[in-house]
């Protein structure tokens, strides 16, 4: 398969949409490793260390274009194979199935998805915009070291943007409910793509499909219950 044939044919563009959709769900591994870190309610610090320790390293960096570009891509093959399939459906069934057929969210991935980037936009509004141009302020941390006892060392206070966005603000209970839809729909998208891009990759052993489903609908549950649960502890007080 050429590199044009990648992107335009039907085969390529979901080969692409499982490689970029894997990518993705490493990252929200990561990702939501680093943010059960506010339950050690010790006001931040052990978060504000990691994601630190995040932003700056030149892999992390390096690795963050790779994810812009990896969403990017998944999008556009997401909504190009939507309207592909629209376009092919134009009579619908004569019978309709409903989830007899296929569940309804596999059948509802192009709108999902596209709540899912319109959540992801109001995210990087909040919280990586601030972050990177300089609009979160700095927190004092006290770091030992092997030969001078302590040294001062200068953090982005994330957490406090996080209390700011999520129980600081008139908007914070409208915030609070638009980032649980948000992970509802993300729980909803992984169900199906999880299994999805394994599939296309080439697992088809019936042997461990259904291991593969269980694990996609356990992974999709948990990491979206844990992101749901991080606004819900800020706005409720239950983490300070």
């Amino acid at each position: 398969m050429t590199w044009k044939q990648m992107f335009t044919s039907s085969i390529g563009q979901k080969f692409v949409m499982a490689l970029t959709g894997l990518f993705l769900i490493s990252f929200l591994v990561v990702h939501v490793g680093l943010n059960a870190c506010i339950w050690a309610n010790d006001g931040g610090k052990m978060f504000n260390a990691g994601a630190n320790f995040m932003s700056s390293m030149l892999v992390i960096r390096i690795m963050e274009i790779g994810l812009f570009a990896g969403i990017i891509i998944h999008t556009i093959q997401g909504l190009v194979l939507t309207a592909a399939n629209n376009s092919k459906r134009k009579i619908g069934y004569q019978v309709d199935y409903g989830n007899r057929g296929s569940k309804w969210y596999s059948r509802s991935m192009g709108l999902l998805g596209t709540l899912l980037l319109l959540f992801l936009i109001m995210h990087i509004y909040h919280f990586w915009v601030p972050s990177r141009l300089g609009g979160i302020g700095g927190v004092e941390e006290l770091k030992k070291t092997h030969y001078e006892g302590a040294l001062a060392a200068q953090y982005h206070d994330l957490y406090a943007k996080m209390v700011e966005v999520f129980h600081g603000s008139d908007w914070s209970l409208l915030i609070v409910i638009l980032y649980v839809l948000g992970c509802i729909s993300l729980a909803y998208h992984l169900m199906h793509g999880f299994e999805s891009a394994f599939r296309t990759i080439g697992l088809h052993n019936n042997r461990y499909l259904k291991l593969l489903r269980f694990t996609g609908r356990g992974f999709a549950i948990i990491v979206c219950l844990a992101f749901a649960m991080m606004p819900i502890s800020m706005y409720l007080g239950w983490v300070k």
